[in-house]
């Protein structure tokens, strides 16, 4: 069986169609999860943040839930502002040395 030209040029200006659609289907949502606040700090969501810190969602509950890292709700949404994670990065990893130096001694 064979496809002739014309028909196959169809299928592949379809394809790369359908290609494109999905690309800007994609790229609100990307943008959307780095959205800036009007001072300038980024918002984070729980998707960026579990990666950024190779933790699970559940670990990021668990940090909310004590208080030590600090979140807001937006259409049913968390998100984290990045100068809030900085400090909570700053803030467990000095202990985290801390701990390690007393180990070494």
């Amino acid at each position: 069986m064979y496809i002739d030209k014309e028909h196959f040029d169809g299928w592949m200006r379809r394809i790369m169609e359908r290609f494109d659609k999905l690309e800007k289907m994609q790229s609100p949502a990307t943008v959307q999860s780095r959205t800036l606040l009007p001072d300038g700090d980024m918002l984070l969501d729980n998707f960026d943040l579990c990666q950024m810190l190779n933790v699970s969602k559940r670990t990021l509950q668990r940090y909310r839930s004590s208080g030590e890292l600090p979140f807001q709700m937006i259409y049913h949404k968390t998100y984290y502002k990045e100068s809030d994670v900085i400090r909570f990065i700053e803030k467990h990893f000095s202990s985290f040395r801390n701990m390690n130096k007393k180990g070494n001694k």
